[in-house]
Formats: structure tokens, C-alpha cells, sequence
């Protein structure tokens, strides 16, 4: 039987008040002091078991305060998805992501590998690439006064190199090579880790940071069947949703609101079918297994599955949020990447990408079948945006103080709001996995 959770009093709360806090260093959405977002205290209502456990803060959602911190104690700590392999196929594609407020860009070098930097020039600190910026050639050149770095962030010129456009009278006076103390070996761009697994790439803005195996845990070995580096991207679609990036998540990881929210999902997507899919890592994890046939609001077929899949990855859907920000949906005839990119505390850029297996034919990108899961998708993502921007709304009200947990539906949302409080109060953990492979999250009577 739920219990009524009765909040704790807050600093400067009067009785049956509630306190907005507007002095300096506060927005009116911050309901506790900007020091309380690194105290265990503050969290020890969701650090209870999941059937005792009450949702994470409502400024998680809404303020500031806590949007700049959970910036730079989430963001620029952690293994950030930022892009596929397939937007690296010839020496010198490039993609920019903004990571934590930093802009990164990730570029693919001579040797194949792909080299990340801070996107700042070392002469002035200009921007060197822009935001849409998808190749650089055989070098990274500053418009600004053209110092130039090679692929692998080496400094080559400052500015004179192969291409300058200075005329050949002229370029005596912006040769450096005697300026005392002077050294170009000194000014190489600011380097980000890269790391990639399957079809995804990801950096990390910490030097300390663990390997991106770590964070991965056992997710590798999970869907080693699926040849996960073969699949290439077909489609994609943008959406801007005025909702906090980790309701995102929160709304992807649950299936609680199936019935309600998704009338055509839910007739492909039985809740008897349901299961927590979930092992050792930064990620929660459920599966749909067996996947239903389409229903005339269309479903998750129409393409060929890939034909090396076997047992239940071969029936099967995992759907996958990888801490912070990416969910990873796989099924054997197709992915679908969402990466939510969060934009402040009540904004989020939301990408959905939709890849299929190395072993499909040529030409199915433009086949009915990739169109026909984009809708579906879209359908279903569009749901999704309306409610979350519900709960959005709803969060911003003081009068909303958090509320119980749905042990049967919500373990997982409770597993990955325990990781954001993890790192806000600066511990690296890994969260450990079920003992069982498939769960049932819907209890048959």
C-alpha cells in the first residue's frame, strides 16, 4: 500500500508556504539554494528503494541553477553520443556537437581515426568551425586571421600553408618563423576524447574520465549479434521540445503511460511483452519480445531483418537510454537513434536518426519501408512531445513538490535518476544489473 510522502521543510518555507527563491544567484524556478544540488540530503527521498522512493526534485526540471551544474557534473564528465560512422566516410568530414556548452568538433583524420577538439582557435580563441560544418578538408583553417592545424590538431601555419591566399609580395611580413619564443609545436588545438562502439560515436570532455567500455558495461557483449558497426543512417528529423532533456529520457524509459498515450503503439507493442532488459552499465534497458505485426496505424516492419540475427535478437526490440542523453532503439530490420540535447532547463533539441543493417539492398533508403517506419516513428515521437511538454508545464508549478514511485513500471526510471544524483554529488558509479536476462515489467495474473 503507498504511503503519502510528506517533503521536508524547506529554508526559508513558512508552514503550508511555498518558497521561491529570488535572490541573487536564484531564477524563480529554484526552490532550494544552489548549494543544496550537491548535498545527499537534498535527494534522500529518491535514494529509497524503488517502491519507497519519491521522483527526483522538481528543480532538476526547472532551474537554472541546477541546468549550469548538471552541465558540468553530467555533461562534461560523462561519454556523450555525438554522432554516427556513417557521417565519416572520406578524410576530413567533420562533425560539430555542442557538449556541456562547449563546442567540440570531431573530424576523421588521414589514418581513418577520428580526432576530437575543443572548436576554438589557440592564436585569438575564435570559432574555427561552424555549427553545420561537415567537412574541413585537409585542414582546419581559423577565418579569422587563417592559422591552420592538420587533422590530427597539429599546428601548420600561421597563416602561411598550402592554399594561402596571401599573394606571394606580401607574404613576408606574416611569416613568424623568427618571432622570439615563438614555438608552433605550443599551439595545437585543446584535444577531446573520441571513442566510438557499433555505429555510434562519442567524447568525453574529462582527461580523469573512465573508458568508454566502462560506461558501456555489459551492452557490448549484449548486442555483439546485431553487427552493430555495419548499420548505416537512411533518414533523420529535428525536433525542438519545450520540456527538460531528462523528461525525455524519464518518458522513453517507462512503459506505464502506453495505454494512454499511444493508442496505435500500444497495438504493436503488447504490455504482456514487456520486459526489463537491463545488466551492468550506464544505461536502462527494456525489451519487447516478440515484436507484433503492424497494425493499420503501421509498426515496426517493413523492412528485411538482418539475416544473421538469432534467438530472441531475431524477435525481439531493445530499447535502450544510455546515460545522459541517447536513447538506442534496436530491432532486427532497423535502429532508431533520439538523442536528446538539452537546450536549458526547459529545452531540448531532440535528433531522431533512422539506420539499418549493412545487409540491406542498395536503395532502400528511398524504399516505402524506411518511410513507412519514419511516420510511424514520428507518430509516436509526437505523442511523446505533447505529454512530456504536459509534465514540463506541470513541474514549473510550486505547488508540484514530487511524487511516488510506480515500483512495477518505474524501476528504471528510478535506476537512471539515481545516476543524475550520482554525479551531482560527484560519484562515478556503475550501476549493477538484474539477475535474469528478461524481467516481466507487467505482472500476469
Amino acid at each position: 500500500m503507498w504511503q503519502a510522502f510528506i517533503p521536508p521543510a524547506r529554508a526559508g518555507a513558512a508552514p503550508g508556504n511555498v518558497a521561491v527563491m529570488t535572490s541573487r544567484g536564484h531564477s524563480p524556478a529554484d526552490r532550494l539554494p544552489v548549494e543544496a544540488y550537491t548535498l545527499p540530503d537534498t535527494y534522500a527521498p529518491t535514494r529509497r528503494p524503488v517502491d519507497q522512493a519519491t521522483t527526483l526534485i522538481p528543480d532538476a526540471y526547472t532551474s537554472e541553477a541546477f541546468y549550469a551544474l548538471e552541465q558540468e557534473r553530467i555533461f562534461a564528465t560523462s561519454w556523450v553520443h555525438v554522432a554516427t560512422t556513417s557521417d565519416f566516410e572520406t578524410v576530413g568530414d567533420t562533425v560539430v556537437a555542442d557538449v556541456a556548452g562547449r563546442s567540440i568538433v570531431v573530424v576523421m583524420a588521414d589514418d581513418g581515426r577520428l580526432n576530437g577538439f575543443h572548436n576554438v582557435c589557440r592564436h585569438r580563441g575564435t570559432e574555427l568551425a561552424d555549427a553545420g560544418c561537415r567537412h574541413v578538408g585537409r585542414a582546419i583553417r581559423c577565418p579569422y586571421h587563417a592559422w591552420a592545424y592538420d587533422l590530427g590538431g597539429a599546428c601548420i601555419g600561421t597563416p602561411l600553408f598550402t592554399g594561402s591566399e596571401i599573394p606571394e609580395d606580401q607574404q613576408g611580413v606574416f611569416d613568424m618563423s623568427d618571432a622570439e619564443g615563438f614555438d608552433r609545436a605550443a599551439y595545437d588545438l585543446f584535444p577531446v576524447r573520441v571513442e566510438t562502439w557499433g555505429f555510434m560515436v562519442f567524447v568525453n570532455l574529462s582527461v580523469a574520465a573512465a573508458p568508454l567500455a566502462d560506461h558501456l558495461g555489459d551492452l557490448p557483449a549484449r548486442t555483439a549479434g546485431y553487427r552493430l558497426e555495419d548499420w548505416r543512417v537512411v533518414a533523420d528529423r529535428t525536433y525542438d521540445i519545450a520540456a527538460n532533456h531528462k523528461l525525455v529520457g524519464e518518458n522513453f524509459m517507462e512503459y506505464y503511460h502506453l495505454p494512454w498515450v499511444h493508442p496505435e503503439l500500444v497495438k504493436v507493442s503488447r504490455l504482456r511483452d514487456h520486459y526489463r532488459w537491463q545488466g551492468a552499465g550506464m544505461y536502462t534497458g527494456m525489451t519487447t519480445w516478440p515484436i507484433s505485426q503492424n497494425s493499420d496505424a503501421g509498426g515496426w516492419q517493413g523492412l528485411t531483418p538482418a539475416p544473421y540475427l538469432s534467438g530472441a535478437d531475431a524477435e525481439a526490440g531493445r530499447f535502450i537510454w544510455l546515460f545522459p542523453n541517447v536513447a538506442v532503439n534496436l530491432l532486427p530490420n532497423h535502429a532508431l537513434l533520439l538523442t536528446a540535447q538539452p537546450a536549458g532547463p526547459d529545452r531540448t533539441i531532440e535528433q531522431l536518426r533512422l539506420l539499418i543493417p549493412g545487409t540491406t539492398e542498395p536503395g532502400t533508403a528511398t524504399d516505402d519501408g524506411v518511410a513507412n517506419l519514419l511516420d510511424f516513428w514520428h507518430l509516436v515521437n509526437t505523442q511523446d512531445i505533447e505529454i512530456v511538454e504536459r509534465v514540463q508545464r506541470g513541474l514549473s508549478n510550486p505547488a508540484y513538490e514530487g511524487g511516488p514511485m510506480c515500483y512495477r513500471f518505474e524501476e528504471p526510471v528510478h535506476r537512471f535518476q539515481n545516476m543524475v544524483i550520482d554525479r551531482m554529488l560527484g560519484i562515478e558509479r556503475v550501476p549493477e544489473g538484474d539477475d535474469e536476462e528478461h524481467v516481466p515489467m507487467f505482472e500476469q495474473s
